[in-house]
């Protein structure tokens, strides 16, 4: 398996030419490597021990925090749930997912719904809302680089992530058997929202489909995250900024009776947000993909029903 040679950047000390090096990486591949992110790595230490706790509960246990009819917004998503769009296996892998908490009197509240939390994992609630909220800093700040990049103003998405539908997940891939078939840890796919902050791909296993068709492996120095474009920021700026196909392949030897753990943070925009492509990425021999207008929130809620999270 080839590497992606993807340039790790810092997103302290490279802030003066961060922006074209940012751009460059994502029209590249989709997908940077960022390191001095500025996430505390003894908040990151304690969540992915309590990661670990919560999935070695029972299952009856587990699933005591699966809401039915939510799509999995939040709490615990069942092994084998979800589907990539297309495929016929469902991935091998459990989740819960950690949202962003607005006030019920919120317009954005019914798109959001509250977070429920783990009685059985002490300190829990209290280490992934901080996670939440330092993932959500980092967040703010590569998408103030791709604005400058763009043509923007530096604070351009500043409101249109303002209590943003975005949600931390917690992956859990369990050790692979031969009764998995063809079933693989995450079918190739690409992300909906905006970007995503992936924290946990030191284990191998990411790849990326490069632009020859070749599946390339993503293999990020220790403490970096992973940030890839997702469909919503494809959509905005008219494919200038790639959403790229990418999958967790099962591992093999060994390394198969090893569980997989990784924390993504899907960074959304504000569910009342409406698409309107970028003007600064139309021109004459790249018309407007997307001529129509929809909310981030309907475009969520099609691509759930997508990957069968909802029907």
């Amino acid at each position: 398996m080839d590497l992606a040679e993807i340039p790790v950047l810092s997103l302290d000390a490279d802030k003066a030419d961060l922006p074209a090096r940012i751009g460059e990486s994502f029209r590249s591949f989709g997908f940077a490597l960022i390191r001095d992110h500025g996430i505390d790595q003894t908040l990151i230490d304690r969540a992915w021990e309590l990661t670990e706790a919560f999935f070695a509960l029972p299952v009856e246990v587990k699933r005591k925090y699966f809401i039915a009819g939510q799509g999995g917004a939040r709490g615990y998503t069942p092994f084998r749930t979800e589907v990539a769009k297309g495929a016929s296996e469902k991935d091998l892998k459990e989740f819960w997912h950690v949202g962003r908490d607005v006030p019920a009197s919120s317009p954005l509240a019914a798109s959001m719904p509250p977070n429920i939390w783990p009685e059985e994992i002490a300190g829990f609630r209290e280490t992934f809302t901080e996670l939440f909220a330092q993932f959500d800093e980092a967040g703010a700040k590569v998408l103030s680089a791709i604005a400058t990049d763009l043509g923007l103003d530096a604070r351009w998405f500043d409101p249109a992530i303002e209590d943003g539908n975005s949600v931390l997940r917690l992956l859990h891939y369990p050790p692979v058997s031969d009764a998995a078939g063809g079933a693989i840890r995450a079918g190739a796919h690409e992300d909906i929202n905006l970007i995503t902050l992936l924290l946990g791909a030191q284990e191998a296993g990411l790849e990326l489909l490069g632009k020859d068709g070749r599946w390339l492996s993503v293999a990020p120095p220790e403490g970096a995250l992973v940030v890839n474009i997702g469909d919503m920021l494809q959509r905005l700026t008219n494919h200038v900024l790639p959403s790229t196909t990418h999958r967790v392949r099962n591992p093999s030897g060994d390394r198969a009776s090893h569980s997989r753990y990784s924390m993504p943070f899907f960074l959304h925009l504000r569910s009342d947000f409406r698409f309107k492509t970028l003007r600064q990425c139309i021109t004459d021999t790249r018309p407007d993909r997307y001529p129509e207008t929809i909310t981030a929130d309907d475009y969520l809620q099609e691509r759930l029903r997508e990957i069968g999270l909802k029907r």
